[in-house]
């Protein structure tokens, strides 16, 4: 043990494994200030350069930032601290409206398309060697993509639109590298940045999207990659719009070398228009989930991309689990092919409990978001509060921590399960938990 830091070790992997171990248990907190390298190596009786390769191990995890002369401290986030574990345990009785679900009554039955993909799997068994990539799938994939303006690019198929995004990130960026990333925004996408040894950059979000201002700030203070929701974005319903779009791409004009990603997290469920940014910067990729439409399960996404981008994804993944089944991608292939969602009708169904609950509340004096999808974020002035408010009145939110950095606080309910006839009675209850809103922004 060295005095009051809970460091100990010979070997780099010992030192970098005890620091990691003392952020998990508390021993060492966020922010908390590391000893210099010499100073550690003199107490510990090892060479600095040792020091110097567990810090570097422990930057590259995520666990730790360094700032030149100011030191290594502990990152603020710690990509071991997951935001999923930031829940509310759901009791019987009480009904969960917390978990980002689709409505299952919106979701098509799977069991004929992958009958019918199995069979084609008989005849013709995809073997080591075979083709990664199921023709009907990527030619639907690319004609969608052409539908909605998104540039001509080759199309990979990944283990949702997560994975996407992580062999993106992983392909172009170095540890320290900075991230522009939605604040608020998906919880997930908080915790992968920080694990893959990267720093977040919040960028503040409207209904419209991303706030330009906000990105030119974040690209000018070194941001390498900028990550933008297109519709529905998670937590707060925003969808980029028109104008918003042209606004972003003039600032992204002037950085053409940052390294754009862009998650359609409203394919299938959103019927307002796409205003993609792809093809402004040299280096972009285009994510699309089945998971919201198709199913969760399903575990797929489609990308595309600039060549160079799509290619070095491929070829990583085929260093990994190689490809993604392509059982699932003719089952998802013949899901698009049949027509089985109508993302009319189900974005008609979610706009009518996700307006009706935003026009609740406005009624009874609490400012509401969500332009689209299936969340609504109510900004609160007191998160905890009102989430153990809320429970106590039989309604499990998610906490707003979940998804921000510095945006100010605020809880999560995804309408899925919630009918249009129980809209009124929610109002009330999440009303009775908090106060009148304010400004009409979420950061």
């Amino acid at each position: 043990m060295l005095g009051e830091y809970p460091i100990r070790g010979r070997r780099a992997v010992e030192i970098s494994a005890s620091v990691e171990q003392a952020v998990a248990d508390g021993g060492l907190e966020p922010g908390q200030l590391l000893p210099p390298m010499r100073e550690l190596a003199e107490r510990l009786g090892v060479n600095p350069n040792t020091v110097a390769a567990a810090y570097r191990t422990l930057r590259e995890r995520g666990v730790i930032e360094t700032a030149g002369r100011r030191g290594s401290r502990v990152r603020p986030k710690p990509g071991i601290t997951a935001r999923e574990h930031i829940r509310v345990d759901v009791p019987p009785g009480v009904r969960d409206v917390s978990d980002g679900n689709p409505d299952v009554a919106l979701l098509p039955k799977l069991a004929e398309v992958f009958a019918a993909a199995a069979a084609a799997g008989d005849a013709d068994p995809v073997l080591y060697g075979s083709d990664s990539l199921e023709p009907g799938l990527v030619r639907q994939a690319r004609a969608a993509f052409d539908a909605d303006g998104v540039p001509d690019g080759p199309v990979a198929v990944t283990s949702g639109s997560l994975d996407a995004i992580e062999r993106v990130l992983a392909v172009h960026l170095r540890a320290g590298d900075a991230v522009a990333v939605e604040d608020p925004g998906w919880g997930s996408m908080l915790d992968l940045v920080p694990a893959l040894g990267l720093r977040i950059v919040p960028v503040g979000v409207d209904d419209d999207g991303p706030l330009p201002d906000d990105v030119e700030r974040a690209l000018r203070e070194g941001a390498r990659a900028v990550v933008v929701t297109c519709r529905a974005q998670n937590p707060t319903g925003a969808a980029v719009s028109a104008a918003r779009a042209a606004e972003l791409r003039a600032v992204l004009a002037g950085y053409e070398d940052v390294l754009l990603v862009e998650d359609d997290h409203g394919h299938g469920i959103v019927d307002l228009p796409l205003h993609p940014l792809a093809g402004v910067t040299r280096r972009w990729a285009f994510v699309r989930s089945v998971a919201k439409a198709y199913g969760p399960d399903l575990r797929l996404a489609v990308l595309t991309g600039d060549a160079g981008t799509v290619d070095r994804v491929r070829g990583r993944q085929r260093l990994g689990p190689g490809w993604v089944s392509r059982l699932t991608q003719r089952a998802v292939a013949g899901l698009w092919a049949s027509g089985a969602v109508d993302a009319r009708a189900v974005a008609a169904s979610y706009g009518e409990r996700r307006d009706a609950l935003i026009a609740a509340l406005g009624e009874r004096g609490v400012v509401a978001y969500g332009r689209s999808g299936m969340n609504v974020w109510v900004p609160v002035p007191d998160e905890t509060g009102a989430v153990a408010r809320l429970l106590h009145a039989g309604w499990a939110v998610a906490p707003g921590a979940r998804f921000r950095i510095g945006a100010g606080p605020g809880v999560r309910i995804t309408v899925s399960r919630v009918r249009v006839d129980e809209i009124g009675g929610v109002a009330e209850v999440v009303a009775a938990a908090v106060r009148p809103g304010g400004a009409r922004r979420y950061g």
